[in-house]
């Protein structure tokens, strides 16, 4: 779907998959900086939204998904995976529950799945599921705690703010009351998400991924849950430690004037050992990337990331496991 915030003074659409949505407003720098200061939003209309109705949903869905859901109070937000039976990523999603539905919002043209399967699962539980994409959109603001008129979920991951589920044909009332500052675009609020260290589903991940490799134990995932799909390969990798890939956030060389491009190739002593898979420039740190490497790659060695050289930081470590405690600075 279309934003109408693209019809703003500057706004440039953003590329697959985040079409739909603008890139920047003219001036990505100021823009992160206005996102820092507070003062500013970012349209994620794209995004898809699910709304399950029922009052068998929130045991129903804990019995599906990574994340503790049963018991749920209204305005509780947190986030959530649905694994494969093998324990692999198929979707990410926020959560948050009004006391009468349970909603998600998932990545830009993945809700028809998710709902196609949730409602597979149903069975004889009294729970109803709809994409209401078409009538809901997501924006993000910098700003933490609950939203005076939207119902918003509160985000606990390194980059915090509060999702907001504003009515589509409300989008251009909302940008009239919201920040001062005006949007800012997908490019500015992408720098920022790398900087936090954050994954991002299609991005971070692929067909293969495992929730350890990409530091989603404990933030969407939860531990001490009931069985759900794929949670014996959570379990396994918890235990015995060394998932066989682990992200790792990159400062590029400054003086190079290009970005590598998703998916070029991250080398270790000429040898490649991984992959980008995002990269922007930071207004503060510069040019920045996520990549996922192999996990026996020395955590403190040089790297070289689409043939720009790089300085790693490592997100999740190469011995992550509930029994082992890795020294990152080692």
């Amino acid at each position: 779907m279309r934003s109408p915030l693209l019809s703003l003074p500057g706004a440039v659409e953003a590329e697959p998959p985040d079409t739909g949505v603008a890139t920047h407003y003219g001036d990505p720098v100021r823009e992160q900086r206005r996102l820092v200061a507070g003062d500013s939003f970012v349209d994620l209309s794209h995004r898809g939204v699910l709304r399950i109705a029922g009052v068998d949903r929130l045991p129903w869905l804990h019995s599906l998904i990574t994340q503790h859901v049963a018991g749920m109070e209204p305005g509780e937000s947190a986030e959530g995976l649905l694994l494969s039976p093998n324990g692999h990523v198929e979707h990410h999603f926020g959560i948050v529950d009004d006391g009468e539905a349970t909603w998600l919002h998932v990545e830009p043209g993945t809700a028809g799945d998710l709902a196609t399967f949730l409602d597979s699962m149903r069975f004889l539980m009294r729970v109803e599921v709809a994409d209401v994409t078409s009538e809901w959109a997501i924006v993000w603001e910098p700003t933490s705690g609950p939203h005076p008129r939207f119902l918003s979920r509160v985000r606990r991951d390194g980059l915090g703010g509060r999702d907001l589920f504003v009515p589509r044909g409300g989008l251009v009332d909302y940008v009239e009351t919201a920040a001062s500052g005006g949007p800012a675009g997908l490019w500015p609020y992408e720098a920022l998400r790398i900087a936090a260290h954050q994954p991002r589903l299609g991005f971070e991940t692929d067909h293969r991924t495992i929730p350890h490799e990409v530091g989603w134990i404990g933030t969407a995932v939860h531990l001490d849950k009931g069985c759900y799909r794929g949670q014996e390969t959570v379990a396994r990798v918890h235990n015995l430690g060394r998932p066989p890939r682990r992200l790792v956030f990159l400062h590029l060389d400054g003086s190079v004037e290009t970005l590598p491009m998703p998916g070029a190739p991250v080398e270790h002593e000429g040898r490649e050992v991984g992959r980008v898979t995002s990269a922007a420039r930071h207004f503060e740190l510069g040019p920045i990337a996520l990549a996922l490497i192999k996990r026996n790659v020395p955590v403190d060695t040089p790297l070289v990331a689409g043939g720009v050289a790089a300085s790693q930081e490592a997100v999740v470590s190469p011995d992550v496991g509930l029994h082992v405690k890795a020294n990152l600075s080692s």
